[in-house]
């Protein structure tokens, strides 16, 4: 019995010596740092928390950010297109099947029938006036790269030939799509807006003052949003590319100060007529040409109070796919660089025929 007493206490001081077993805790009990205070290091006994680090660190921690909203906009962006793309060939594929059989044939039979079999040689002329359209991109001679262009053709005259075929063939049934077009939640409450609260359909545009697209692609969803009354509402967020306009961001406050006094889309609209002159002494100066209370307009363009609300708005951007201007987004679905008006209606007139 001694013996394996004696063997236990040894096994016992053996595992703890060797770290397999926990060591008692000595009376003394450490007490958690209080949340930010973490220490990191310390130089001479002095402390380094972790707040410090943070506040070290908070240019490349805000990138950081960025890149993860940005990545989780991407995926969910992808993942959804994904479904929509599986769906349409699962469409296709019972559409084709049905079709088939009602003639009495394969579904392979019933392709080449009808498109295969259908396909033509391109002539000489649709060759030449292919090349000669699309020249500047195309390396090499006309009679170097003629069978891939015969090659190309032929496969818009297949896509064209299947395309048709599906129309004709879901005619004939009820096909019902339930799954949703993908949107983001970009909202925009508070933010500057032309149009009804109330509105059916809403525009939130991210720009940015110093972008030249952004300009004229501006007055395309002004005319938009003029040519729909009370049926579509604008909101206007910034995304200032810092990175590439290095006072897009002075411009972005600026027209938030105006917003203040009620002006934002006189601001606006001055600042995207001359967008080579964005420096402090230009911003002031539109505010007084604008009738502006200056001093009120200067002091917040000093103390930069917008220039928080104008990250949120980059961050919002950003967790919605944004990543340069101008983005439109029709009801929450994204629209991206600067698109014809043709297309923006049609979004539009498409997501009015949803709320019947």
């Amino acid at each position: 019995m001694k013996i394996l007493v004696r063997a236990v206490l040894l096994f016992f001081a053996f595992t703890v010596g060797m770290g397999i077993l926990p060591a008692q805790k000595s009376g003394k009990t450490k007490s958690k740092d209080p949340a930010g205070t973490r220490r990191l290091a310390s130089v001479d006994g002095t402390a380094i928390t972790e707040t410090q680090a943070r506040m070290e660190g908070a240019k490349d921690l805000d990138s950081l950010e960025l890149q993860v909203l940005k990545a989780k906009a991407v995926t969910a962006r992808k993942e959804h297109e994904i479904l929509e793309d599986a769906l349409e060939r699962l469409i296709e594929d019972k559409l084709l099947q049905t079709e088939a059989k009602k003639q009495g044939i394969s579904k392979d039979e019933l392709l080449t029938r009808e498109v295969q079999r259908k396909i033509t040689e391109p002539t000489a002329e649709e060759i030449d006036s292919f090349y000669k359209n699309n020249k500047q991109r195309i390396r090499g001679s006309k009679e170097e790269v003629a069978p891939q262009i015969s090659k190309y053709l032929k496969k818009e005259q297949e896509s064209e030939l299947k395309s048709a075929l599906m129309k004709r063939i879901e005619k004939e049934h009820k096909v019902v799509r339930l799954l949703q077009p993908f949107r983001y939640d970009v909202g925009g409450a508070g933010r500057p807006s032309l149009g009804p609260a109330s509105a059916p359909v809403t525009l939130v545009l991210f720009s940015d003052f110093q972008c030249p697209y952004c300009k004229n692609f501006g007055e395309t969803v002004k005319e938009v949003v003029k040519n729909y009354p009370n049926r579509v509402r604008l909101v206007f967020r910034q995304f200032p590319l810092t990175n590439i306009h290095a006072q897009a961001q002075r411009a972005a406050e600026a027209s938030l100060c105006a917003d203040a006094q009620g002006r934002f889309w006189e601001m606006h609209d001055q600042l995207f007529q001359n967008q080579s002159n964005l420096k402090d002494e230009d911003l002031k100066n539109r505010a007084d040409k604008l009738g502006l209370d200056v001093a009120a307009f200067n002091a917040c363009l000093n103390s930069a109070r917008y220039s928080k609300q104008v990250d949120e708005d980059i961050r919002a951007g950003t967790a919605a796919g944004v990543e340069g201007t101008p983005a439109l987004f029709v009801n929450g679905r994204f629209l991206y660089g600067s698109r014809p008006y043709e297309e923006i209606v049609a979004l539009i007139d498409e997501e009015l025929k949803m709320e019947k």
